[in-house]
């Protein structure tokens, strides 16, 4: 342990000289100016799309991947899977040369092979794995999915097979193994922290089999990867990976104009023009599947009261806000699902600008004074909402006009999400990115049972008859029957408005113009794995 300690030492203290530089060697590798501090570096453990970026796709793997151009399923760490008739025996057959990170604190003695898939999935649902219980045992993707349900028990069959036996089969589980979250961890490196009874370091230091493997990380400052060397995939063309964290906005945009950065995620509408005017930065525009929405906590009064819900959604002017905040770059929503969804279906009675109609349903809630609440609006710029705190103040001064007074609060970003999963919000401004093409992730996730026990439903919703639906349409493979539950989940959200669907955002990435192989992809977090200088 003493030497774990002193490796884990000596690479902050590294970080700490490095600290002061402002760029690394361009011929060494690239800087990528990232929004946020890391929650985890475990994707098991958080949602936070910050997080993923900077850690899922550049540190592990996963069984298999969603193939962006036909979305199908791509074979990864494992070569080949196979279904069984009844649909509730998945059985993966895994490649025998992938080789784990080794790291100033890990050195692997085998190859990746059966008891790694088995130790990774089993701590998401054996209470009997000795990492289950580490970070309070929350894995809030798989819980808010149910898949710490589904699977009854995951099956080393030989060192190179795994059989994931179900209690039912699901449309929606091959999806769920495909996103950034379901990735593969070494178990041999989680016996030896357990050995030495530090399982604590296992989110903190990680080992996977992905491009880039852990170096150091200075909260604040940045995270630095080196490349692995082994990558089983292709050759990494970069040395090193730096995420240098910048969390304003027009910080990052100076970084790239002066070339501290070589890549920055989610520049701003008005930010776009100074961007595009340079031939040595190259602006990529891409349409991502997410939603952007306002959360109402339905168990905290007034917001358990639907009428009251739809008063506060019919009294702002989202026509007004597309222009504002989205500036062009994005599509009001219709509906909880993006258009592109093959379940999505225009919703008739969206909530519309109608301050009057607003005031009349306040009374008859028995607010026709109004009241006092908390707009909580996220302090990172993302995909479906820009720039919350403009949207949050748009927002108060429409609830303004109807009596209603809306306090605006704002937190650190990891601190937002940690005090909102803990629902003290009256009503939040978040949204979704999609993980897979599948129209389970955009209702899961967000507004099942599972999710508000997770702390991961912004809405505190709980809804019996919604849950079934969703429910229903996993039981089912074929796509015409998945649609008509998802358009009755999609009916029965603008009806009782536990949350206000308000916009589709595109997605932007400004990077230096002689970086090639960085593709934006509809759904899921950025890989670098491919970057290279032209």
């Amino acid at each position: 342990m003493r030497n774990l300690l002193l490796g884990a030492l000596c690479t902050y203290l590294l970080g700490c000289i490095d600290a002061s530089q402002q760029t690394i060697r361009k011929t060494q590798g690239l800087v990528y100016c990232a929004e946020a501090n890391p929650v985890s570096f475990n994707p098991q453990v958080t949602t936070t799309g910050s997080t993923i970026d900077i850690i899922a796709s550049q540190l592990y793997d996963t069984l298999l991947s969603i193939d962006p151009e036909t979305a199908e399923f791509k074979p990864e760490l494992a070569t080949k899977w196979q279904v069984s008739n009844d649909g509730k025996t998945v059985t993966f057959y895994l490649r025998n040369d992938v080789q784990f990170h080794q790291t100033d604190y890990f050195t692997p003695t085998r190859k990746l092979n059966a008891d790694d898939v088995v130790f990774s999935f089993g701590r998401l649902f054996d209470v009997y794995n000795p990492y289950h219980f580490v970070g309070d045992a929350n894995y809030p993707y798989f819980q808010s999915v149910g898949l710490d349900q589904l699977i009854r028990q995951v099956v080393k069959v030989d060192d190179y097979t795994v059989r994931f036996e179900l209690f039912n089969s699901e449309s929606s589980f091959l999806s769920n193994l495909a996103t950034d979250f379901a990735v593969i961890l070494s178990k041999e490196y989680a016996d030896k922290l357990a050995n030495v009874e530090r399982k604590d370091l296992f989110d903190i230091y990680p080992v996977g089999t992905g491009p880039f493997k852990y170096k150091n990380y200075l909260r604040d400052n940045l995270i630095r990867y080196h490349r692995n060397e082994h990558y089983w995939k292709h050759k990494v063309p970069m040395q090193q990976l730096v995420f240098d964290i910048t969390t304003n906005g027009t910080s990052r945009i100076a970084k790239m104009l002066t070339k501290e950065c070589d890549i920055t995620a989610h520049p701003s509408a008005t930010q776009l023009s100074v961007l595009t005017a340079r031939d040595d930065i190259h602006v990529e525009k891409a349409p991502n599947l997410n939603i952007g929405y306002w959360a109402f906590n339905t168990e905290k009064p007034p917001f358990d009261n639907l009428l009251v819900r739809k008063a506060l959604a019919y009294s702002v002017d989202f026509e007004k806000i597309m222009q504002a905040v989205f500036y062009g770059n994005g599509i009001i929503a219709r509906s909880h699902l993006p258009p592109s969804s093959w379940a999505f279906e225009a919703q008739s009675n969206m909530p519309t600008y109608n301050p009057e109609y607003a005031r009349q349903l306040l009374k008859e809630a028995g607010f026709e004074n109004g009241f006092s609440m908390t707009l909580w609006a996220m302090p990172v710029s993302r995909i479906y909402n820009p720039n919350a705190r403009k949207m949050a103040e748009l927002i108060q001064s429409d609830l303004k006009q109807i009596g209603i007074t809306a306090r605006i609060v704002e937190y650190e970003w990891n601190t937002f999400l940690e005090r909102v999963g803990n629902h003290e919000h009256d009503s939040v401004l978040l949204g979704w990115a999609a993980d897979t093409p599948d129209p389970d992730n955009f209702f899961s996730p967000l507004l099942s049972c599972t999710a508000t026990f997770s702390g991961k439903n912004p809405s505190n919703w709980c809804n019996p008859e919604f849950d079934l639906l969703l429910t229903q349409a996993l039981d089912v493979t074929d796509i015409e029957q998945r649609k008509v539950y998802y358009q009755q989940a999609q009916q029965m959200i603008i009806e009782q408005l536990p949350l206000v669907p308000i916009a589709h955002g595109v997605r932007f990435q400004a990077t230096n113009s002689d970086l090639k192989d960085i593709s934006l992809r509809p759904f899921g977090g950025i890989s670098l794995g491919k970057a290279r200088r032209d």
